[in-house]
């Protein structure tokens, strides 16, 4: 290859692609009082026994699951369990309606069946042109549910519909900037919603006057609330605030963390470059939230979402049912992944891992069996590393230096989009040079 060696090519890219998702997290700032009164809303629906319907295409179908975790098993331990589903984790229903009415009335037809007055839709699309999503969102509105949008680009016809209660705008074209900006608007969601629900009187009245806010284990979050009385004007204001700057602090540790692994992430880029070239597949896994965004990472190779980036082999490790609860009921959870691994790895492949803690132990397992077959792989953790950073068997590990599970799953969507972007254009240049060699 001609020019400057691929590390160094990588490395200025990887500056490029920080910079370019700076502004945009740094908008969400302008949408604070807009997130917090969407916040307000779907309290309230929460409080009413509504449940949450999650749904979007592509990479927002696996934020749609994510939603559906964060608020049914919450990260911090005490909150209460709140109703949700995912409406895009029932593929034979997905298809059957698609086929018989058409892909655009998958999740109207859901809402319809499954949602009631009560209940809240939220759709996500990353340019607000989704077809299925705003006839999900119409449907809804239409029996009484709140509608939330969580929408790219110009907002699309989502972003004006009259059937749209509450509504985010990324202003981006990039659908991997638009996400980054989405998985942390939904994690603040999720905060703010336990915030009002904590505060009962908050909820359901005209004119509720002071209340007295009420002890839980999201004060660390937004300590204001738990110190003197508050009306819910001044607590959506105060609210407002605490979001603006929640996006100014992730930005900036995404700076933080973009700065120091510049190298290692041209590094890896370049390792992957060689793998695909050479016809390697990729494989991703994690649990929980990390299920989602590895269902993510995978779906980002094989079906990318933008024109520039060829799709290339990707499979996920939670995407079967089947076969995970058939692992765990018959051998042990901790099989799950390297058993997988093992059925599906050849030398050569890439394995991909994510894990908040980084002590996830089906995890370890599987870079364990992934090592020994001679695969390349790659580690996503948070904190100080946990095991993932202990052990040999990991060849590029990233490590997201924050004690927030929603902070370092925020960067760790960068971290993985940014290497899907590196191998996109390692693999272009290394066609390129081919074609002229």
């Amino acid at each position: 290859m001609n020019g400057p060696s691929p590390p160094e090519v990588f490395t200025e890219i990887v500056e490029a692609a920080f910079d370019k998702r700076r502004q945009p997290g740094l908008d969400l700032a302008e949408d604070a009082e807009r997130v917090a009164r969407a916040c307000h809303a779907m309290a309230e629906r929460f409080s009413g026994g509504g449940k949450l319907l999650a749904f979007g295409n592509g990479g927002p179908s696996t934020d749609a699951q994510h939603v559906s975790v964060e608020f049914v098993h919450p990260v911090i331990v005490g909150k209460r369990a709140l109703p949700a589903l995912s409406l895009v984790t029932d593929a034979a229903t997905l298809m059957g309606v698609a086929r018989r009415r058409g892909f655009d009335a998958v999740f109207a037809h859901q809402l319809g069946l499954l949602g009631n007055a009560e209940d809240i839709a939220l759709g996500i699309s990353s340019d607000g042109g989704c077809a299925n999503v705003l006839q999900g969102l119409e449907a809804a509105h239409a029996a009484g549910l709140l509608t939330v949008a969580l929408v790219g680009g110009d907002g699309g016809p989502i972003a004006r519909s009259p059937a749209v209660d509450h509504v985010l705008v990324v202003a981006s074209d990039d659908p991997h900037v638009v996400k980054e900006v989405h998985v942390t608007a939904y994690h603040v969601l999720w905060e703010l919603v336990h915030v009002f629900l904590e505060q009962p009187g908050l909820l359901g009245a005209a004119d509720p006057g002071e209340v007295e806010p009420a002890a839980g284990g999201i004060e660390g979050l937004y300590p204001f609330l738990y110190h003197g009385t508050s009306s819910v004007d001044a607590v959506l204001g105060q609210v407002a605030r605490s979001t603006a700057s929640k996006a100014a602090d992730i930005v900036a540790l995404r700076d933080t963390v973009g700065q120091a692994e510049v190298g290692a992430l041209a590094a890896c880029a370049a390792d992957l470059t060689r793998a695909f070239a050479a016809g390697a597949k990729l494989m991703s896994f994690g649990n929980g939230g990390s299920s989602s965004d590895a269902q993510e990472v995978a779906q980002s190779f094989l079906d990318p979402a933008r024109d520039d980036i060829a799709p290339l082999p990707a499979l996920c490790f939670t995407n079967d049912v089947a076969v995970v609860t058939a692992l765990s009921n018959d051998v042990d959870f901790e099989v799950i992944f390297a058993r997988q691994v093992r059925a599906f790895g050849r030398a050569g492949d890439v394995a991909v891992g994510l894990s908040t803690s980084g002590n996830s132990p089906n995890v370890v397992r599987a870079f364990d069996e992934a090592k020994r077959m001679g695969m390349t792989t790659v580690g996503l953790a948070g904190g100080d590393g946990g095991q993932m950073a202990q052990v040999d068997t990991i060849d590029h590990l990233f490590v997201v230096p924050s004690a927030s599970v929603h902070r370092i799953q925020e960067v760790q969507t960068t971290l993985y989009h940014v290497l899907r972007e590196l191998t996109a254009v390692g693999l272009e240049r290394s066609r390129a040079a081919a074609t002229t060699a």
